[in-house]
């Protein structure tokens, strides 16, 4: 209600600036700003003085609202994750959600002053409900894309990861990534992983977690899986005893950022000043070394 309303007199102040004078016109815009401020103020006293700084200065011309409005509305922050992706998003021996993005989320959440609620899915169905309204933002190793950036905006990265390759300890053939032409590969389909192992001319084979790809790989069902060196070792470290291998890693590193969908320029600087605390402060190393044995946080 408090959107819409803001939204009506933004749009008031708008039309009757039209034709004035640069005084008037100057005038009227500064009455937009204090309205904009006042409505974002009483939205939530509990945000930052960062965040409230940031929401003026990249407030939209139009005055229509923006992600951050709602999130502060309604005092949640609705997180999409897939809660089977070790040590990123899964589940502990309680049943608890935890992880590294899923402490990174909660971590945005806080700096907002809103409550972290989570909404689990597999991979594929995580965007469709970024799309739908029914989460805010995906925060799941995402990375960049070309497709992706058609519909969403992006934040800075917050992790610098490797890919790396892995096979059957039996396996022979396949000692790099160029080894992968004509092979079966276990993958997400829609992933970034995937299309890397596509881009080598492996075959996939459709996969949702990493002890998928290592049954598979086991079985002889497939030839090698690809995906973050992180997921390998955090697997590896509960399954130490499983027949695979790492042959290859690349040499350059992958990101996780928060998407965004477009238009909400506001929401995204405020992801950003989160971050940018977490990581000034030592949260994001903290947690890095958490849940990955080593601080992938720094883009060494």
């Amino acid at each position: 209600m408090m959107g819409l309303l803001l939204a009506g007199v933004l749009a008031a102040v708008s039309l009757s600036a039209c034709g004035q004078s640069g005084e008037e016109a100057q005038t009227a815009q500064t009455t937009a700003e204090s309205v904009s401020e006042a409505a974002e103020n009483e939205a939530s006293e509990s945000v930052s003085e960062e965040t409230e700084n940031a929401s003026q200065t990249t407030a939209s011309d139009s005055g229509e609202e923006d992600l951050l409005d709602t999130v502060l509305e309604r005092g949640t922050l609705i997180i999409g994750t897939e809660g089977t992706y070790s040590p990123n998003s899964y589940h502990d021996e309680s049943g608890e959600l935890v992880g590294f993005d899923v402490d990174v989320a909660r971590g945005i959440a806080e700096y907002l002053g809103v409550e972290a609620q989570f909404m689990e899915a597999e991979w594929d169905s995580l965007f469709a409900a970024m799309d739908s309204g029914r989460v805010d933002i995906v925060v799941n190793e995402v990375e960049y894309s070309d497709e992706r950036a058609e519909k969403y905006d992006f934040s800075e990265p917050y992790t610098y990861v490797h890919g790396a390759l892995m096979v059957a300890e039996s396996n022979t053939d396949i000692n790099s990534f160029e080894d992968l032409a004509g092979k079966r590969a276990a993958q997400n389909l829609t992933s970034s992983w995937g299309r890397m192992a596509e881009s080598y001319g492996a075959e996939l084979v459709s996969v949702d977690s990493v002890s998928q790809c290592v049954e598979l790989l086991l079985s002889g069902r497939v030839d090698a899986t690809l995906n973050a060196e992180t997921a390998f070792s955090s697997y590896l470290s509960v399954n130490p005893d499983a027949a695979v291998k790492i042959v290859a890693e690349t040499d350059s590193t992958t990101s996780s950022l928060v998407p965004v969908p477009k238009g909400n320029e506001r929401f995204l600087a405020a992801v950003n000043e989160a971050l940018d605390e977490m990581r000034e402060s030592g949260k994001l190393s903290e947690l890095s070394e958490q849940y990955f044995g080593s601080d992938v946080t720094q883009n060494d």
